[in-house]
């Protein structure tokens, strides 16, 4: 049996599960705006677990190419409402989408249960907090920063460096007190790579089994697929993000992050229905 260990809270990933994006922003790439207010926000919350998710990722810091950073205030100010507001009134695990300690804190004080976190733990003070909250973790790679993450990735080979680079940061969780049942990784599609490198990490996807704990993708909405086909909104992308997840569940892929709950969980269903 896989589970992860959420603050006490296991969740069960024998089978793929669904993590909701909720950007609390108002300069999201793909919802920005929509969510700002806290009332909005716990419903859209509620509708995605109606939805099937398993997961609630909140999120007060855009991470889109280009974006300007938050203060920690702002961040907090944004976050915090909408996890005190949903946290014992929903039946899925709230996550904090966020880079900054003392965001990841106050979050799980108030009700979080996972730390999604684009850096990886890398920010001073990050590992300790983290290992101190007894939240899950997620690991993502990036290549750069959000401001400058798409000017030129490079790589010797896409699949081996991300590989190297998580394993490299589930050593440094285990030397700082964190267990594996509380781990899982990302291999961050469209965080510093080329078109080139996306497909590269979809196709190998099955390779990063061998690091031994759970595999997130969020590719939803993504802007490689109006690089692939043709010039698209956000929402027009979502047919290619359902075929993307389904194609990530083939590929071994437990947490799918995705804007659009129902219709991933379509894709997601049918994938893992396959005879293997």
């Amino acid at each position: 049996m896989s589970e992860l260990d959420c603050r006490g809270r296991l969740l069960s990933l024998d089978r793929p599960v669904l993590m909701g994006v909720l950007n609390v922003t108002p300069d999201s790439f793909s919802d920005g705006g929509r969510f700002v207010d806290t009332r909005t926000a716990v419903d859209q919350a509620h509708a995605m677990v109606a939805a099937g998710a398993a997961i609630i990722d909140i999120g007060g810091e855009s991470s889109r190419p280009g974006a300007e950073p938050v203060n920690e205030t702002e961040e907090l100010d944004r976050v915090l409402p909408v996890i005190e507001a949903l946290s014992g009134r929903i039946d899925a695990i709230i996550s904090i989408d966020t880079i900054k300690p003392a965001v990841m804190r106050a979050a799980c004080v108030a009700g979080a249960g996972l730390i999604n976190d684009i850096r990886a733990l890398q920010e001073p003070g990050a590992l300790d907090v983290a290992a101190a909250s007894g939240a899950a973790i997620c690991l993502m790679h990036m290549q750069g920063g959000p401001r400058t993450m798409q000017a030129s990735p490079r790589y010797d080979d896409v699949v081996e460096d991300v590989g190297t680079f998580l394993a490299r940061r589930l050593a440094a969780c285990e030397a700082a007190g964190i267990p594996r049942r509380r781990l899982l990784v990302d291999p961050g599609f469209g965080f510093g790579k080329t078109l080139a490198h996306n497909l590269a990490l979809l196709r190998h996807l099955d390779r990063f089994g061998s690091l031994g704990v759970p595999l997130l993708v969020g590719l939803s909405r993504k802007s490689m697929f109006s690089k692939l086909l043709g010039d698209m909104t956000p929402e027009q992308r979502v047919p290619a993000s359902v075929a993307a997840a389904a194609i990530s569940v083939l590929g071994g892929a437990r947490v799918l992050r995705t804007h659009d709950v129902e219709a991933t969980r379509q894709g997601v269903e049918l994938a893992w229905a396959l005879p293997a």
